[in-house]
């Protein structure tokens, strides 16, 4: 993610390293972005509304062992992002999945097995490790700013050529960050178009994030502590992970099966983008019933779990991307990146946030 500085100034500055940015947005996205304008010498401050950096790459620690409640794992096809995990190769191990399967919606296996180039990976000790380990130097520096919620942005007061931030604090306390030469957001497409939309921008660049489509997703987490007591080892199924056409799930995991974690047997289940969005509003507590019986009809589990949760994600899998790697109004000086922009996988969010960076000129 290295990148040089542009020219210098008669003064023997480089211009470029002068100026301040703002990202707006702690996901792999976001900090690849930020790491890569602070590595060509930029001024760079990040802000996450949420108190933990990664986005969907997220970790949930349990009594039982963590889940992985957001992204499964991750591909790498790219060589940049090869690159970039040779940093963080002590949080990086390989997943076999054992052999991803593919069930009906009887749980039955219809197909099994990857191909080569879609070999599984993930962080340890949870997905959430990898945005950590690369966000370290930003919160060294003290330009990572947690439980910072940017409500809206606009010309800064003294000087109308930058931008200043509106922010609210974790204990609702508003505060104003300003004089920055460029704003990026690295949020998904629905936050940053309500973000833009608060910031009275012109039309033209919302317009490009309304096509974009991204579904949402409820996942349900289960622990069952009972398998080791009763030295079982495992429950149900010899599989690891599987896709589903079950119609109210699309993917399940052993969470317990994946490197550095816990041995307790939990699982993570993902439900259908269809299902999901038919039952978004509904109860948790009724949403996590059907998954529970939608579960125990896929893997033959009916064991009652120590520990279940749902998590709702509103913005999970991109459906219709943007169609181009990031967004950058070079007038404005505003930029947006995401997974949404060319996919839904951890690499597409990183190679986003990396190319909206080398576009900042």
């Amino acid at each position: 993610m290295n990148r040089k500085t542009t020219r210098t100034t008669r003064s023997g500055v480089s211009d470029r390293a002068s100026r301040r940015i703002a990202v707006i947005g702690a996901g792999i996205a976001g900090i690849a972005c930020a790491r890569t304008l602070a590595q060509a010498g930029l001024d760079v401050d990040v802000f996450e509304r949420r108190a933990e950096v990664g986005g969907r790459m997220a970790t949930r620690d349990t009594a039982f062992g963590s889940f992985d409640e957001g992204a499964q794992y991750f591909t790498v096809r790219d060589w940049r992002f090869e690159r970039a995990l040779e940093t963080a190769a002590s949080v990086v191990k390989p997943w076999s999945a054992n052999s991803v399967r593919v069930l009906d919606s009887a749980g039955r296996t219809v197909a099994a097995g990857l191909p080569a180039r879609d070999r599984h990976w993930v962080a340890v000790p949870g997905m959430d490790a990898l945005a950590r380990h690369w966000a370290k130097p930003l919160a060294q520096r003290g330009v990572l700013h947690l439980q910072s919620h940017v409500t809206r942005f606009e010309a800064d007061r003294l000087d109308p050529t930058r931008w200043q931030l509106h922010c609210t604090g974790a204990s609702g306390d508003d505060h104003v960050a300003s004089s920055f030469d460029a704003v990026l957001l690295a949020l998904p497409a629905a936050p940053a178009r309500e973000l833009i939309r608060r910031s009275g921008l012109e039309p033209t660049f919302a317009d490009r994030l309304a096509a974009t489509t991204v579904a949402p997703c409820w996942t349900l987490l289960l622990a069952f502590p009972q398998a080791a007591q009763l030295d079982l080892g495992t429950l149900g199924p010899h599989w690891n992970a599987a896709r589903s056409t079950h119609h109210r799930i699309a993917w399940l995991a052993r969470e317990s099966s994946k490197p550095g974690r816990a041995q307790i047997e939990r699982w993570t289940v993902q439900a259908s983008s269809a299902w999901s969005e038919e039952h978004l509003e509904d109860d948790p507590a009724r949403v996590q019933a059907k998954l529970i019986r939608a579960f125990a009809e896929v893997t033959g589990i009916r064991a009652e779990p120590g520990f279940a949760a749902v998590h709702r994600w509103r913005d999970a899998q991109t459906t219709e991307p943007a169609g181009r790697s990031h967004l950058w109004d070079a007038k404005l000086k505003v930029g947006a990146c995401g997974d949404w922009c060319i996919g839904h996988r951890v690499e597409d969010a990183f190679i986003s946030g990396l190319e909206l960076a080398l576009a900042v000129p």
